[in-house]
C-alpha cells in the first residue's frame, strides 16, 4: 500500500462480517472523513475448521454490503482473501491501513464474540490513535442485561427472563402484565411429530452462483468441510433478500410452525423452520422487525397464538438470554466440562456415515445444507454426544464449525449449556438425553434403521438406549437428586444387578468402537 493523506485525517470504521446491517446508524450520511473497512482474513477463516457455505455466505455477503455502500456514496476499502496486501489479521491489517491513510482514529462495532472484543480492546489500548467501540443497534438486550435480571439467583430459568422481556418490550401481551391468551408459554402444544401434511412449504429463497468467489477461496488456501453448493447457494446475502425470506416463512410456514417444530422427517429437511437465523446474526435482519411481523401475522388471525408463541420465544427469549449467558461467564464458560467427557468425536462426524439412521440423516443434512433445525442439534447429535461422553470441547468446535448461523456467542452456550450439560445446569435445568423411544415419536428415522429402537441389548440394539441406562447410572451421585429427573432413578432402582451389568457392558463395546457404529 502507498501512503494516503488528507485533512483532516480520517476515521477508519471497522465493520465485521457478522455485522453487515446496511441500516446501522453509522451509514445515515455520508462523510469524505470516514473509510469503512472491511476484509476477508484467515483469522476469521481458521480458528475452527468451518463449513465451505459459511465461509462463502459471509464473504459473498460482505461482498454485497460492500457494493451497498459504495453505491450510497461511502468509501470502502474492501481487502479480499487474495489480496497482496491482505496479512490475513484484523490486528495487522488495521495497523498497515493506518499507516495507508494516515488515520486519526480506529471506531468499531462491539464484537459479539469474546476473543474478537479481546483482541480489539487490547490492540486498541496499543495503539498511538484514538479506539471507539460503539453498539451494533442490533439486540434487545445490552450484554450484561441478563445478569441483571438474574443478580442473586443460583439458576438461570429462560423462562423468568423470557416473561421480564415479553412484559418490558410488550410483545404478545393483553395488557402491561398479562399475556395473550392467558399463558406465557405454549411449548406443551408444539410438540407434533409430521407424518407428512400439511406439506412442506417451497423453498423460495434465491439461488446464488458464486463458483468464481468460491475458487477464489480454495485457491487461497482455505480450507473447509461440508459441501459447498457454490453454484446454487440459497442463504441470503443482503437484507432485501432476508426480508423476502422473512415475508415468505410468514405467509407459509408459520402458521404450522407451532405444531411442529420439534419434528424430524427424512422427507423434509427444512419443514416449517425459518432458516432466518443466518440472517439474524450477520444483522441483516434485525429481531424486533422479525417479532413485530410473527406478532402481527397472529393479530391479523394468519397464525395461531401458540405458533407465534414458540417462534417469538426463540428470539426474543432465548436467542437474547443465551448471549447473556455467553458475555457473563466467558472466557471460562468454553472449558467447563462438569462430566469430564473427553472421547473424540467419531469419523463420522464428517461424513454422516453411521449406521445409526437419525443420526446419519442429522450429520448429512448439515453437511449437504450447514443447518439443522434445534431438534436436531440437541436431541440426535448433542444427545448421543453426551450420552457417549464425546469431549464437549470438541463438539463444541464441531457444531460452531459446521452451523451456518453459528458464532461463538450463540453456539458456546448452546452446547456446552443445553446440549452437553457441561457447565453442571446454570443453563439448563437438567441434561437432555433420551433413549430411542423420544426420537422415534418425534421423527420417521428409526423405520427401516440397521439398529432396532425396542432393544438394548445386542447387535442390532439401538445404541441411544443402553447409552441412556449407562449415563444415567455412572453419573447417578451428582444426578439423583435432580427432581426433573426422578423418575429415571425410580426405574433404575427396580433393574436386578444384572440387567445393569448388561446395558454396562453393551455401552462399553460401543464407546469403545464409536467409529463402527
Amino acid at each position: 500500500m502507498t501512503t494516503t493523506k488528507r485533512t483532516p485525517a480520517p476515521t477508519l470504521r471497522l465493520i465485521l462480517g457478522d455485522q453487515l446491517n446496511p441500516q446501522h446508524r453509522w451509514f445515515t450520511d455520508t462523510d469524505d472523513a470516514t473509510v469503512y473497512v472491511m476484509m476477508e482474513v484467515r483469522q476469521e477463516t481458521d480458528y475452527v475448521l468451518h463449513h465451505a457455505q459459511k465461509i462463502l455466505a459471509i464473504f459473498a455477503a460482505m461482498r454485497d454490503l460492500a457494493r451497498h455502500l459504495r453505491v450510497a456514496g461511502h468509501e470502502v476499502h474492501y481487502l479480499a482473501i487474495d489480496d497482496a496486501g491482505n496479512l490475513q489479521s484484523i490486528p495487522a491489517n488495521i495497523d498497515a491501513l493506518i499507516t495507508h491513510y494516515q488515520a486519526g482514529a480506529i471506531e468499531y462495532q462491539a464484537p459479539d464474540e469474546w476473543r474478537l472484543d479481546q483482541q480489539l480492546y487490547a490492540h486498541g489500548r496499543r495503539s498511538p490513535i484514538p479506539w471507539r467501540m460503539v453498539d451494533s443497534d442490533h439486540f434487545y438486550t445490552t450484554r450484561h442485561h441478563a445478569a441483571d435480571i438474574f443478580t442473586g439467583r443460583k439458576q438461570w430459568l429462560m423462562e423468568f427472563f423470557y416473561r421480564q422481556m415479553r412484559v418490558a418490550h410488550q410483545v404478545l401481551m393483553e395488557n402491561a402484565k398479562q399475556p395473550l391468551g392467558g399463558q406465557w408459554n405454549f411449548d406443551h402444544d408444539n410438540r407434533k411429530p409430521w407424518r407428512g401434511a400439511p406439506a412442506e412449504p417451497r423453498d423460495a429463497r434465491i439461488l446464488h452462483d458464486h463458483s468464481a468467489l468460491w475458487t477464489t477461496i480454495v485457491d487461497a488456501g482455505v480450507k473447509s468441510f461440508g459441501k459447498p453448493s457454490a453454484d446454487r447457494l440459497a442463504w441470503a446475502l443482503n437484507r432485501d433478500e432476508a426480508l423476502q425470506q422473512l415475508d415468505a416463512f410468514v405467509d407459509h410456514a408459520l402458521p404450522h410452525f407451532g405444531d411442529f417444530q420439534d419434528a424430524m422427517s427424512v422427507k423434509a429437511w427444512r419443514l416449517f423452520h425459518s432458516l432466518l437465523s443466518f440472517a439474524l446474526n450477520v444483522k441483516m435482519l434485525n429481531p424486533r422487525e422479525v417479532v413485530a411481523k410473527a406478532e402481527a401475522a397472529y393479530h391479523a388471525g394468519h397464525a395461531p397464538l401458540a405458533a407465534v408463541e414458540g417462534f417469538i420465544r426463540q428470539i426474543l427469549g432465548w436467542r437474547e438470554y443465551v448471549r447473556g449467558v455467553y458475555w457473563t461467564n466467558m472466557p471460562a464458560y468454553a472449558g467447563k466440562n462438569f462430566f469430564g467427557h473427553t472421547r473424540a468425536l467419531p469419523a463420522w462426524f464428517w461424513d454422516g456415515k453411521t449406521k445409526m439412521n437419525c443420526v446419519a440423516h442429522a450429520i448429512t443434512q448439515s453437511l449437504d445444507h450447514a443447518h439443522a433445525h434445534h431438534i436436531q442439534r440437541l436431541m440426535v447429535i448433542g444427545n448421543f454426544a453426551l450420552l457417549a461422553g464425546l469431549d464437549p470441547a470438541a463438539v463444541h468446535r464441531w457444531y460452531l464449525g459446521i452451523y451456518i448461523d453459528a458464532f461463538e456467542w450463540v453456539e458456546l452456550p448452546n452446547t456446552v449449556g443445553m446440549s452437553q450439560f457441561a457447565d453442571g445446569g446454570l443453563l439448563a435445568t437438567k441434561p437432555y438425553v433420551s433413549s430411542a423411544a423420544y426420537i422415534d415419536r418425534m421423527s420417521d428415522y428409526c423405520k427401516g434403521c440397521h439398529y432396532d429402537k425396542k432393544l438394548r441389548i445386542g447387535e442390532r440394539a439401538c445404541p441411544y438406549n443402553a447409552l441412556y441406562w449407562d449415563f444415567f447410572h455412572r453419573n447417578e451421585a451428582t444426578l439423583a437428586r435432580n427432581p426433573r429427573i426422578g423418575m429415571v432413578y425410580r426405574q433404575l432402582a427396580k433393574m436386578d444387578a444384572a440387567a445393569i451389568a448388561d446395558f454396562q457392558q453393551q455401552a462399553q463395546t460401543m464407546t469403545e468402537n464409536l467409529d463402527s457404529l
